[in-house]
C-alpha cells in the first residue's frame, strides 16, 4: 500500500494517481511508495494551512500552542524506537545515529514549546506624547523543503519554530527519505493538533518543490539543500517579494594547531566526517594541520581511519550505505579526479554488506591543493581532505578560501589563538575543541556566502518565522 499526502488532518492520494518508489539504501530493494503529487495538491495543502491559520492553530494562545508542542514532543519521545527503525531503514542510518536522530526531534519540540509564549516586542524611546512598541508576529503559512539525509532533525528545526511562532505549515520532504515525517504527522493527530497546522505533500523536487516556492499562498520559505536548487528557489521566491531561509552545505575545516590536545581531537574529526556516511551539511570535510605535526597527526589518523568499516545499518558501524545509487556515482568522481594524491588511509566494506548496496568505504587524502576540487566542493560521503599549513596567518586563509561558510573546528590549547581565529572565520559557527557541541539544538546554526543566510535552532530561529511590527501611539 502507497504511504499518502497528509492534508487537514487526513490521509489522500494525489490527484496524479502516480507513486513514487521508496529503496531500501542498504540493499536497493523497493519496499514502499509515495504519492508523487503536483500542483494541485500543493494548492489543496495551502488552502489547507490557510484555514487552519485563519481559525484553527492560528487563533490558539501562545499558551495553547506550546501544551500542543509539548504533547507532541512526549508522543515522540513515546514512540522513539519506533520512529528510529523507521528512519534507520528509510536512511539507511547505523542505529545509533538513527537514535540519535529521533531524540533530537523529541528535544526540537520540548524547546520550541518552552519558546511560545517568550517571543516579546519591545517598548521604544520616541517623541513626546507618543508610545511607541514592536510585535513579533506570524508570517501565516510557512513552507518547508525538507532534504533527505536528516529528515527527523530537520523537519524539527525549522518546523516546530514555525509552529511555535504561532504558522501553519506545508511540508515538502525528500522523495528519498520522508517515512518517519509522516509517521510524526500522524503523531500529531493523536494529540489533539487542529486539522490543516501540519500539511505534507511527498513528490518530487521539480514538480511539488518548485511549486510551493512559487505559490502565492506561502509567506515564508525555508529550505535545506544544494546552493544550486537554493538559487532556483531564491529566484522563484523572489517573483513574489517572499522571505526565505537557507542552508546550502558546506567545506567546513578543522584546524589543527602544533599545541592542540591529539588525542582528544582525533575522534572528534574523524566522526565529523563518517557521521551518516558524510553525508552532512556540515561535515568537517576538510582536515588543516600544523606542519610541524602533519605526518604525526595524519599517523595517529590514519591508525584509526583504517579500521572504519561501512555496513549494514543493524551492525552499527561506523557508518552505513549512501542514500541513493547516484550518489555513489558522485562520490567516485570525485575519487576519479583525486586519484593522483596520495591515500593516507582507507576503511573497508563490511563482508556481510549486500552487494547491492550503495557503501561507500572511507577515505583520507593527504597533501590535497588548495584549488583542487576535492577540497572546494562538497562531496556528501565519507571522504576527508588533509592539508599542511606554515602559520596561523596561513590556516585562516585556507580556512577561508571556499566559496561555503557554514562551520569551523579549532584544535588549540592557546586561548588568545582561540578567539583571534574563531573572530577570523567567516562562517556561521564555530567550535574550539570540540566539534558539533553534541547536535546543539540551542545553538543558532546557519551559513555566510554559498552556505546560505538566515538562522535555524536557537532561540534565534523564532525571529526568522516572524515578521516584526512597530505601533506608534498619539497621545490625546
Amino acid at each position: 500500500m502507497s504511504q499518502l499526502n497528509f492534508i487537514n488532518n487526513q490521509w489522500v492520494a494525489s490527484t496524479s494517481g502516480l507513486t513514487i518508489e521508496v529503496i531500501d539504501p542498504a540493499t536497493a530493494e523497493v519496499y514502499d511508495s509515495l504519492q508523487r503529487s503536483h500542483t494541485a495538491d500543493v494548492d489543496a495543502a495551502v488552502q489547507s494551512a490557510q484555514n487552519s491559520f485563519a481559525q484553527g492553530w492560528g487563533a490558539l494562545s501562545a499558551q495553547a500552542r506550546s501544551r500542543l508542542l509539548m504533547k507532541l514532543s512526549q508522543a515522540i519521545d513515546q514512540h522513539q524506537v519506533e520512529l528510529a527503525a523507521i528512519e534507520q531503514r528509510d536512511c539507511g542510518k547505523p542505529s545509533k545515529q538513527a537514535t540519535a536522530d529521533a531524540l533530537a526531534l523529541v528535544r526540537y519540540f520540548e524547546f520550541y514549546a518552552g519558546c511560545c509564549d517568550k517571543l516579546h516586542g519591545d517598548t521604544l524611546p520616541y517623541l513626546p506624547g507618543y508610545s511607541a512598541f514592536t510585535w513579533r508576529e506570524p508570517h501565516g503559512v510557512t513552507g518547508h523543503i525538507i532534504p533527505w539525509n536528516y529528515p527527523l532533525q530537520i523537519f524539527g528545526r525549522s518546523v516546530a519554530a514555525s509552529l511555535a511562532a504561532g504558522n501553519t505549515c506545508v511540508i515538502k520532504p525528500s522523495e528519498d527519505a520522508c517515512l518517519s515525517i509522516l509517521r510524526v504527522a500522524q503523531l500529531s493527530v493523536e494529540v489533539g493538533f487542529p486539522a490543516g497546522t501540519l500539511n505534507i505533500i511527498t513528490g518530487y523536487g521539480h514538480e511539488v518543490g518548485s511549486a510551493l516556492a512559487q505559490h502565492p499562498g506561502i509567506d515564508h520559505l525555508s529550505f535545506t539543500g544544494s546552493p544550486r536548487v537554493g538559487t532556483l528557489i531564491q529566484q522563484l521566491a523572489a517573483e513574489r517579494h517572499c522571505p526565505v531561509t537557507l542552508e546550502l552545505g558546506g567545506k567546513s575545516p578543522q584546524i589543527v594547531f602544533a599545541d592542540a590536545d591529539q588525542e582528544a581531537a582525533v575522534p572528534f574529526i574523524i566522526n565529523a566526517i563518517v557521521q551518516n556516511a558524510g553525508q552532512t551539511c556540515s561535515a568537517g570535510s576538510r582536515l588543516l594541520v600544523e606542519k610541524s605535526i602533519y605526518p604525526e597527526f595524519l599517523a595517529k589518523l590514519a591508525a584509526v581511519f583504517s579500521q572504519l568499516q561501512a555496513g549494514p545499518p543493524n551492525l552499527d558501524l561506523a557508518l552505513g550505505p549512501l542514500i541513493r545509487a547516484s550518489q555513489i556515482t558522485r562520490v567516485q568522481q570525485f575519487m576519479d579526479e583525486a586519484r593522483h594524491l596520495p591515500i593516507v588511509a582507507q576503511g573497508s566494506i563490511h563482508p556481510k554488506a549486500d552487494a547491492r548496496g550503495f557503501y561507500q568505504a572511507p577515505i583520507l587524502y593527504g597533501d590535497v591543493p588548495v584549488n583542487h576540487r576535492l577540497a572546494q566542493e562538497e562531496v556528501f560521503g565519507p571522504i576527508l581532505s588533509a592539508m599542511p599549513f606554515e602559520s596561523e596567518e596561513h590556516a585562516i586563509q585556507l580556512a577561508n578560501s571556499t566559496h561555503f561558510g557554514l562551520v569551523a573546528g579549532i584544535w588549540t590549547e592557546n586561548g588568545a589563538r582561540q578567539w583571534r581565529v574563531a573572530k577570523k572565520m567567516r562562517c556561521g559557527q564555530v567550535f574550539i575543541n570540540n566539534y558539533g557541541a553534541g547536535g546543539g539544538i540551542e545553538l543558532p546554526f546557519g551559513g555566510v556566502k554559498s552556505s546560505g543566510y538566515g538562522r535555524e535552532k536557537g532561540f534565534e530561529a523564532l525571529l526568522g518565522f516572524t515578521t516584526l511590527k512597530t505601533v506608534a501611539v498619539k497621545h490625546n
